[in-house]
């Protein structure tokens, strides 16, 4: 699993013109998933992704999670942080899990980040054509991958 999380004043996503999500103050998660992802792989990323320490402390030095910072997570599936741009310049996203995979395996993602922050989280909607938009605080972007732990 690949995650680009980046530290949001808010963010949103709307799909068909509809507003189907939206926060303030947290964390805007897009995921990638590939054939070969687990349940330890979304242990170890929503662990890594609540306790991750980017929110400024009483100091403004980044140094708080999102736990204790309080904020929110919209989490949004995104098969495109797997392209390969190696050949050519048409990405190819063969690494991509299909959905039959992928589905059940956002499915957890989402319960046990909700079990990690305990509190409800947003989502955009699988598969569909989304809108996202979001004010990155810092800005602050950070991408994690499960397989290499970094």
């Amino acid at each position: 699993m690949r995650v680009v999380i980046q530290r949001v004043s808010e963010a949103s996503v709307v799909i068909d013109n509809r507003e189907v999500a939206s926060i303030e103050k947290g964390l805007l998660v897009l995921l990638g998933i590939v054939n070969e992802d687990a349940q330890d792989d979304i242990d170890w990323l929503c662990k890594k992704i609540i306790n991750l320490r980017i929110f400024p402390d009483e100091n403004k030095v980044m140094n708080t999670s999102l736990l204790n910072a309080g904020g929110d997570i919209i989490l949004v599936s995104q098969f495109t942080l797997h392209a390969s741009t190696k050949k050519g310049n048409r990405p190819s996203y063969i690494k991509a899990a299909k959905s039959d995979i992928a589905i059940p395996l956002y499915e957890k993602f989402i319960s046990q980040l909700e079990t990690e922050l305990g509190k409800s989280i947003q989502t955009g909607e699988f598969g569909a054509d989304m809108k996202v938009q979001l004010i990155n605080d810092g800005p602050v972007t950070i991408i994690i991958d499960s397989k290499n732990k970094e």
